[in-house]
C-alpha cells in the first residue's frame, strides 16, 4: 500500500508495511484521507539523523490519532505493534513518533542516516520510502538554528493515498477536496517557502563590490585547492608580516631592522637571496611582534627612498613558512611537526580544535624566542647561511668522489684478476674442485632405486649360500682329518670287500641286458646296430629308421 506525500521540495512516495504493522498503518491511511497532515511544518530537522513533521500546529507538541479526531482527545494516542522488529537501517524510513509506552499518535519522521539503532524498540516503523531520495537530500541539507528548526518553512502541502485495504472507523468523514489552510497552521513559520531571499537587499554599492569580490576570490582559492597548488582554500597568511620589494641590491637585512623598528619591535627581517650565488632578489619580509606596528609600517614606508630606490610595502601573502606535503598528508609548520589543523587563521578555527589538538598563541611565541636562531642577528644568519651552503657543497663533493671511487674499484679488480695467469689457473682449480663436490653430494644424496636393491640383497643371498657350502665342506674335512687313521681304513676296507663280493658280469649278458627291446633284437638279427631315439629318428616309423 503506498501514500504519495507531497512537499514544498519534491515528492515522496512510501510503501506501508500493513502486514506487520496493520493499526498502525491504518491510524496513517486515515490521517492522510482526511487531508490532517495538509500544510504541516517539519519542524525539526537534524542532519544525518531524523525530519520530523506531523503536528498541525508546527510547535512539535500537538497531534492525534485518527481515533482521537472522530471519537475524542481521550483516545489521542493509541498503542502500536512492535514485532515484528523492524531496524531503523538505511535512510528513508517512516516511523511514527512515540509519545512513551508505546504509545503514538499522529507525528511521524523520516531517517535521514543509516544504521540509527538509537531509535530501535522506542519508535514504530510503518514504511519506507521507494521514491524521492532527492527530496529526503535536500531535507539533510536544510539550514536550521540551534533548535534543529529550519530557518525558511519546509512544509507537506498534500498526501494521495494510492491504496486503502482497510475500513474507514465508525464517524470518519472524508472531505471531498483538500481544505484550505488555518491560521494555526500557518502561525508558527518562518520564511515562506515561496519567498525569494536576496542576499544583497539593503547593501550599498561599496558592500556589493566587497561581497563580489570575496566570492571572486574564494572561486579562485578553490580551484587552486583543487588542482593541487593550494593546501587548503580558507588559508590566511599571517597579518604581522610585511613584504617590501624594488630594493636596492646593496641593501642589507640590518638596514631594513633598522629601519623598520621604529614602528614597533622587528621580530625578523630577511632578504631574499639566491640560494648559489647569495645575491640579493630585492625583496624581502619583515615580521613585527603585533599587527598594529605592521598596520602603521605600511601606511608610512610605501614608496620610501632606501639607497637611492623607491620601495613598495604590502602585507604579506606568502605561507612560505608552511611546508605542504601533498593533499591529504597535512603540513609541517614552524615547529617541524606535522598537524592537519593549522592552515586557517586562529580567528576561524573552532574552540573544540584550538583546546584539543592546536597551541596558544603565547606558547608558540615562547618556542619561537626559545629558537637560538631567533635572537641572532641579520649578519649573523647570512654568515651562518653561507657556511651551511659551503658544507653542503663539500658533502656533495665528497658523496660524489666516493660513488665513482666505488664504481671503479671493482672494475680495476676483475681487470687485475683476468690479466693474472696463475689467478685463473687457481679460479679453474677451484671451480672443478666445486662442480667434483657438488657432483658427489648429488650422488650421495641420490634415493637408490628398487631394482638396485632387488639386486644387492639376491647377490647377498647367493653369497650367503656359498659361504654356507664352504663352510660345511670345510667342517666335513676336518672331521675327516680329526678321525684316528685305524678307522678311516676300516672303513674303506668296508667299501672294498663289498665291491668284491659282487658277482662279475660278462660283456655279451651286459649287452643282452641292455639291448632287450623289441625293435633292438629285430635289428640285432638283420645285422643292424643298436637303435638309439635321436632327434631325426622321431616321429618315423621302424621301416623308415
Amino acid at each position: 500500500m503506498s501514500v504519495v506525500i507531497e512537499t514544498t521540495l519534491g515528492d515522496l512516495t512510501v510503501d506501508l508495511f500493513t502486514k506487520e504493522r496493520p493499526i498502525a498503518c491504518l491510524n496513517f491511511l486515515k490521517l492522510c484521507r482526511l487531508k490532517y497532515y495538509n500544510y504541516n511544518l517539519f519542524h525539526t530537522v537534524q542532519q544525518g539523523f531524523i525530519a520530523q513533521t506531523g503536528d498541525p500546529s508546527g510547535a512539535g507538541d500537538g497531534g492525534s490519532s485518527i481515533w482521537g479526531v472522530v471519537e475524542g482527545l481521550q483516545k489521542r494516542f493509541f498503542e502500536a505493534e512492535y514485532l515484528p522488529k523492524i531496524p531503523h537501517s538505511s535512510a528513508g524510513m517512516l516511523s511514527l513518533v512515540s509519545a512513551g509506552k508505546n504509545l503514538v499518535g499522529s507525528q511521524f519522521f523520516f531517517t535521514l542516516g543509516e544504521n540509527l539503532s538509537s531509535l530501535d524498540g522506542s519508535h514504530c516503523v510503518i514504511g519506507e520510502v521507494v521514491e524521492g531520495h532527492e527530496v529526503l537530500r535536500k531535507l539533510n541539507d536544510a539550514i536550521v538554528d540551534d533548535g534543529f528548526r529550519p530557518y525558511q518553512d519546509i512544509r507537506i502541502t498534500h498526501t494521495v493515498v494510492l491504496e486503502d485495504p482497510f475500513p474507514n472507523p465508525r464517524g470518519l468523514q472524508a472531505p471531498s477536496r483538500s481544505p484550505s489552510p488555518s491560521a494555526e497552521r500557518l502561525q508558527n513559520g518562518r520564511i515562506a517557502a515561496d519567498e525569494d531571499i536576496d542576499d544583497t537587499d539593503g547593501m550599498t554599492m561599496e558592500e556589493l563590490q566587497e561581497m563580489l569580490a570575496e566570492r571572486e576570490a574564494k572561486a579562485r582559492a578553490t580551484i587552486l585547492e583543487i588542482v593541487g597548488d593550494l593546501p587548503d582554500a580558507d588559508m590566511a597568511p599571517p597579518e604581522n608580516v610585511l613584504f617590501v620589494c624594488k630594493l636596492n641590491p646593496v641593501t642589507t637585512d640590518d638596514d631594513l631592522e633598522i629601519i623598520f623598528s621604529r614602528f614597533g619591535v622587528v621580530k625578523g627581517c630577511e632578504v631574499i637571496r639566491d640560494r648559489k650565488t647569495g645575491d640579493s632578489l630585492q625583496y624581502a619580509f619583515v615580521e613585527f611582534e603585533d599587527q598594529k606596528s605592521c598596520e602603521a609600517a605600511y601606511f608610512k614606508m610605501d614608496n620610501v627612498l632606501i639607497d637611492d630606490r623607491r620601495i613598495h610595502v604590502d602585507f604579506s601573502q606568502s605561507v612560505s613558512k608552511v611546508t605542504w606535503r601533498g593533499k591529504g598528508r597535512g603540513i609541517v609548520g614552524d615547529e617541524e611537526k606535522l598537524d592537519f589543523d593549522n592552515l586557517r587563521d586562529n580567528n576561524d578555527r573552532r574552540k573544540p580544535n584550538n583546546t584539543s589538538r592546536g597551541r596558544t598563541d603565547d606558547h608558540r611565541d615562547r618556542k619561537r624566542s626559545e629558537n637560538p636562531r631567533s635572537r641572532m642577528s641579520s649578519a649573523e644568519r647570512r654568515t651562518a647561511r653561507e657556511q651551511r651552503h659551503q658544507e653542503q657543497n663539500k658533502r656533495d663533493d665528497r658523496n660524489s668522489f666516493r660513488r665513482r671511487s666505488a664504481s671503479r674499484e671493482p672494475k680495476d679488480r676483475r681487470r687485475s684478476r683476468s690479466r693474472n695467469p696463475d689467478n685463473r689457473q687457481a679460479r679453474d682449480n677451484l671451480d672443478q674442485r666445486r662442480f667434483n663436490d657438488r657432483e658427489q653430494g648429488n650422488r650421495n644424496n641420490r634415493r637408490p632405486s628398487r631394482s638396485r636393491d632387488l639386486t644387492q640383497r639376491r647377490r647377498s643371498r647367493s653369497n650367503d649360500r656359498v659361504e654356507r657350502r664352504r663352510s660345511g665342506s670345510r667342517e666335513r674335512n676336518e672331521r675327516r682329518r680329526s678321525r684316528p687313521k685305524g678307522e678311516n681304513e676300516r672303513r674303506r676296507s668296508r667299501s672294498r670287500d663289498q665291491i668284491d663280493k659282487r658277482q662279475p658280469q660278462s660283456q655279451d649278458s651286459h649287452n643282452r641286458r641292455r639291448h632287450t627291446s623289441p625293435q633292438d633284437r629285430r635289428r640285432n638279427e638283420n645285422g643292424g646296430g643298436p637303435y638309439r631315439k635321436t632327434g631325426k629318428n622321431q616321429g618315423r616309423s621302424p621301416e623308415r629308421r
